[in-house]
């Protein structure tokens, strides 16, 4: 399971590069991956530091972190 969640995340990182900023349910359609699968991904880009989760009336928005961003 834990090189299927790496798996979703390197898809994550991918698209994010190639959109910027997505909505969580955009994310999901976007990649073709379970919800689940995607949470337990973004869960752990979250944790290293790479990506920057928002929540923004009521919808989380996800953006990949850049160098100097807090």
């Amino acid at each position: 399971m834990i090189t299927k969640i790496g798996i979703i995340a390197g898809d994550i990182w991918h698209y994010l590069e190639g959109h910027g900023e997505a909505s969580l349910s955009d994310l999901i359609k976007g990649i073709d991956k379970s919800r689940d699968n995607v949470l337990m991904s973004l869960g752990w880009l979250a944790r290293e530091g790479h990506v920057i989760l928002q929540e923004s009336d009521g919808e989380y928005k996800i953006s990949l972190r850049k160098d100097g961003q807090a």
